[in-house]
């Protein structure tokens, strides 16, 4: 089976149903089909089967046609980013050209490259259907739910939640990002039915922040909200419960090159930051001799495409090496500990600079926040905080030293502090922490 499989079964079980909405338009699942299947023989004339072809990202039902259609005629889909520069367009998508993907690969997905060069991974349709599979499963998906996308379907932060929506029946809305709120909670308000959404950690801080009154007004409308791609701060998980008291909030443990693997309701009185919960249905991990998480299953990709000695580095037997740092607890769940080249050596102390980030949003006036190692030839290494705050705020170093020495050990307490602009993150919402290296 594949997505297109179930997206034909819907058409013709629900055909008037409404599959997909966006800012231009809604169809369908009926006109969906029908659109496929008319851009699958025009795309038949012009690409050959296996070929990997690159297309922008749009938030729209346009790409949608456009990427289950390149499915449908056997061609593989490499979604990138929609305001890529189009020299770098055009290096990437000759840079596949004469190479032919396995047979069972349907995406080409590129990883963000915040720790390295970034890398297109292979993602075959059977892995598209156990992602699918696994969120239905741990969520779930409902066929009476809206499903709203906010962020850029080139990234399978966003692009893995189509999976489960069309597997199910459900429909999709997708936005324009988050920078307008009122289209946010508009697209709740109309949904016919119950809501759910996927959001990285930033945006999640930014709906708190302006738009609390509308979310708690809504709240009885909110299925689940998940998010995934950075580690979120504890403070907002508290407060999240506390606006939506009685929706499913998840953590997940997943990437390009693993797939959705694990996941944890966060509401569930606990609130444990880093846990990521238990596997679902199609995935395992366990913690290697170093301390890092290994993950098993049929969402593991395929492989870097035209990469295979790069592949043989992380990908072997059956099983996907992360640099991930995690144990898991007395209840089988995964608890994650920061990734392994991003530890921070402090005079022969290992430092994970997401430990220092969390107690640090947790100081009334921090916006954002980054925790790097600042090198001193006479001092050696050293960390450093950068921060961003509130509007009419100013950084008071001692106060948030001594607010993170009261939570943390004292090698963990940053010796040097800047209030700056903007910290960098890619557009998935990662800290870029490859910018400050």
């Amino acid at each position: 089976m594949t997505l297109e499989d179930c997206l034909k079964q819907h058409a013709q079980a629900t055909p008037h149903k409404v599959a997909v909405k966006s800012f231009e338009e809604q169809v369908t699942y009926a006109e969906l089909w029908h659109r496929v299947q008319h851009r699958a023989a025009i795309l038949r004339q012009v690409h050959t089967p296996h070929t990997i072809v690159a297309i922008r990202t749009q938030q729209s039902v346009s790409f949608l046609v456009q990427y289950f259609a390149l499915h449908l005629m056997g061609a593989v889909a490499m979604p990138l980013e929609r305001d890529m520069p189009q020299q770098r367009f055009d290096a990437i998508s000759h840079r596949y050209d004469g190479f032919v993907a396995p047979t069972e690969v349907a995406d080409v997905l590129f990883t963000t490259g915040t720790t390295g060069k970034s890398k297109g991974v292979m993602v075959s349709h059977d892995t598209i259907i156990a992602e699918a599979e696994n969120l239905a499963d741990a969520m779930p998906f409902k066929q009476d739910q809206t499903f709203i996308i906010t962020g850029p379907l080139n990234h399978i932060g966003s692009l893995s939640k189509v999976f489960p929506v069309i597997m199910v029946g459900a429909t999709l809305h997708i936005l324009e990002g988050m920078k307008d709120l009122g289209a946010f909670f508009s697209a709740i308000h109309d949904a016919p039915g119950q809501v759910a959404s996927f959001m990285v950690p930033a945006s999640i801080r930014m709906a708190l922040q302006l738009g609390k009154r509308q979310w708690t007004e809504l709240a009885h409308k909110m299925a689940f909200i998940e998010t995934g791609a950075a580690p979120m701060a504890h403070s907002d998980m508290l407060e999240l419960c506390r606006v939506l008291p009685h929706t499913r909030l998840y953590n997940t443990y997943a990437s390009t090159e693993t797939g959705m693997v694990a996941t944890y309701d966060y509401n569930d009185g606990e609130t444990l930051v880093g846990c990521l919960g238990k596997p679902m249905k199609n995935s395992t991990f366990f913690i290697t001799e170093q301390g890092t998480v290994a993950c098993q299953g049929r969402t593991l990709m395929t492989g870097y495409a035209d990469e295979p000695e790069m592949t043989a580095q992380v990908l072997r037997d059956g099983t996907l090496y992360t640099a991930d740092l995690a144990r898991i607890d007395e209840q089988g769940r995964l608890r994650l500990m920061g990734r392994n080249d991003d530890v921070i050596n402090i005079g022969g102390y290992k430092v994970a600079p997401t430990e220092v980030e969390d107690v640090a949003m947790a100081f009334d006036g921090v916006k954002d926040c980054i925790c790097i190692c600042e090198v001193s030839p006479v001092l050696g290494n050293r960390l450093k905080l950068l921060v961003t705050l509130d509007e009419g705020t100013a950084l008071d170093k001692r106060a948030l030293a001594r607010h993170i020495a009261s939570r943390l050990e004292t090698y963990k307490v940053p010796q040097l502090y800047e209030a700056v602009p903007a910290i960098a993150r890619t557009f998935n919402g990662k800290l870029n922490r490859k910018h400050y290296r």
